[in-house]
Formats: structure tokens, sequence, C-alpha cells
């Protein structure tokens, strides 16, 4: 069944047919959660069930009919999508009025048309207010699905107007099933992944990766060092997301992997500053952060602590990651020369 390949999202499932058995289906949800828990999977299998020419069930679709096969490969006439384009930081308004006049037009198929915004953190006050009078008064038979991260990176024209419906991590056995179906098969390495994947899909592929490993090594022990060669740091920092290509989203996956790394090994080394127990922690790199927080103390580490999150929320926001990662490498203390 189609919606077997979507796990842990069973209650997302139950709100929309709750809403459709009541007659109580909205115009425009706005579905949030972390990336790499299957929000897009999901918009497009909602899509399907409503397109489908001979759905068997309700919010169920045959997967078979020509209906089914166009929102498979993406060409079906009343399935909209509306995204950021890869260079640049926001939605433009110029493509959401062409996208809202689109969906202004009479679905040629069947009663429904269906508008999937990927990318409804990106709005901004222009592309919002030119989206409005589409989420204010949808045109008949119109279903809009946004997608998000949170409902705090929206803006208060959006939310107010979208039913939400939230999304949560995969937990660790549906994140192993997952990226088994990917080709991972190393039950280890599997375990590991889905540890440390947090839930998404998208960060425990990107971890199956030994570069973030070899460049996460370099810069805790260059980082923690007492003289840290903060150039050098930075420019393995920058090379090593450059070397995801061109697109931007990948590097900032790489980026924002990194700085949870970085975030784990000062907290580590805080709970070590306190006293307390760490015994996930490597024993190899236990004299390093030990070290490091004898070294700076606990009320340093904390004000790193809250530099390095506040860097991870800027790579959310899209500031320049040149200019994050310069940033954060000069945070971290080096011993004054005597």
């Amino acid at each position: 069944m189609p919606w077997d390949r979507i796990r842990g999202q069973d209650a997302p499932r139950n709100t929309f047919a709750a809403a459709l058995e009541a007659g109580r289906l909205a115009h425009s949800y706005l579905l949030v959660g972390p990336d790499g828990v299957g929000k897009r999977q999901f918009a497009r299998e909602l899509a399907k069930a409503f397109l489908c020419e001979h759905p068997p069930a309700k919010l169920t679709a045959c997967d078979r009919c020509p209906a089914c096969a166009q929102v498979n490969v993406g060409t079906h006439p009343d399935l909209l999508f509306l995204r950021t384009p890869e260079d640049k930081h926001e939605l433009p308004v110029d493509e959401m009025r062409a996208f809202c006049a689109q969906i202004a037009l009479k679905p040629t198929r069947g009663p429904r048309k269906i508008g999937i915004v990927e990318d409804a953190d990106d709005f901004n006050a222009s592309s919002a207010n030119s989206f409005l009078k589409t989420l204010e008064e949808p045109p008949q038979g119109a279903l809009l699905l946004l997608i998000g991260t949170s409902t705090d990176r929206q803006l208060s024209t959006i939310l107010s107007r979208c039913q939400i419906v939230r999304f949560s991590p995969l937990s660790p056995a549906d994140l192993k099933e997952v990226l088994a179906e990917q080709g991972i098969g190393d039950p280890t390495k599997l375990d590991r992944l889905a540890k440390l994947g947090a839930g998404s899909v998208t960060r425990a592929l990107a971890l199956d990766d030994d570069s973030i490993w070899q460049v996460r090594q370099k810069l805790l022990e260059g980082l923690m060092s007492p003289r840290p060669p903060f150039q050098q740091l930075a420019e393995t920092w920058a090379r090593f997301n450059e070397e995801a290509g061109k697109e931007t989203a990948p590097q900032r996956l790489r980026t924002s992997l990194v700085l949870q790394f970085l975030i784990e090994a000062v907290q580590n080394a805080l709970k070590l500053s306190l006293g307390t127990a760490v015994p996930e922690l490597d024993a190899a790199e236990a004299p390093l952060l030990r070290a490091f927080a004898d070294r700076i103390g606990a009320v340093g580490l904390m004000e790193l602590l809250d530099a390095l999150v506040e860097a991870d929320f800027h790579v959310e926001r899209r500031v320049q990651l040149m200019l994050i990662v310069e940033a954060v490498v000069t945070k971290f203390p080096r011993e004054s020369s005597r």
C-alpha cells in the first residue's frame, strides 16, 4: 500500500481522515515538523488520494490509474508545486503570483486542484501578502498544503489562515527500516545512524559519509587546542561545505551537522566540568574535552554553547555560510601568549 512507505506519521493521516469523514476538510493546511520525516512524501500521497480516479478507500489511492501515475512523476495538471529557487533565500513574489494564478483556474481532470508549497519557511512579506487572497478565498475545490519546519518560522498572517498538522521525528526503529530500504545493510552502521539521525532520514543519510567524521575530528582537535589555527580550521570547514555541491541545501545541512557535533562536544565538556559522568563519551576524546573544560571553565562553556546554538539558528535563516563558519571558529578561546 502506498501509505506504508511513510512511517511514523499515523497521527497526521488520522487528522485528515477524520476531517474528511466529518465533512470538515479545510482549504489550507500547514504541515510542520523536522526535515527528513516524510512531510513532502505525505503531501504527495495525500494529493494522489484526492486526485485518484478509482480510490479503493478513503485517503488511499489505487496507485494504478493514469492520475496516480501522473502524480507519481509530477505531471498531473491539477497538482501544482511551489519551491524556492536554489539561488534564492526567499520565495520570490513573482513566482507566488504565478502559482496563485494557476490555482485559480478550474481543475482539468476532476473536482479538485491541489497546490503544494514546499518551502513555507521561506515566505517574505511580499510573497505572503500575495498569497493571502488565495488563502482567504480559495477557489472551489482547491486544497493548499504548505510545508515548513516550525510554526515559529511562519508569518502570523499565514498561521492564522491554515490548519496546523504536526509531524514527529521518526522512531529509531522506523528510521532503521527506512535506512535499510536506502541500501544501508550493516547492522552496526544502522544502529549508529538511527541513534545520531535525530529521527530524520535526511540527517542520517548525510552522516553516512566518512568525510564528515574526519572533519569532525580535525575541528574538535583544532578548536579545543590551546592555540587554535582559526583561519586553517575555517578553510577546512568551508571546503567541506563546498564539497556538497553547488546547491545551498546540502551545504547548509553539512554546516548544521558540524555545528551539532560541536554543540554535543561542548555539552559533554560542560558535564565533565560539573563532575557529571558521561558514559557515552568516547574514551579517546575524554582527555581533550576535560582539558578544554578545565581551561575555560563552566561559565565560558555555557557562553560558547549559546553562541553555537545561535549559529545553528542562523543556518536555518540562510545567513551566508562563510560568515557563520568564521564567526563560530573565532568564538573558541585561545590562550594568551606570555
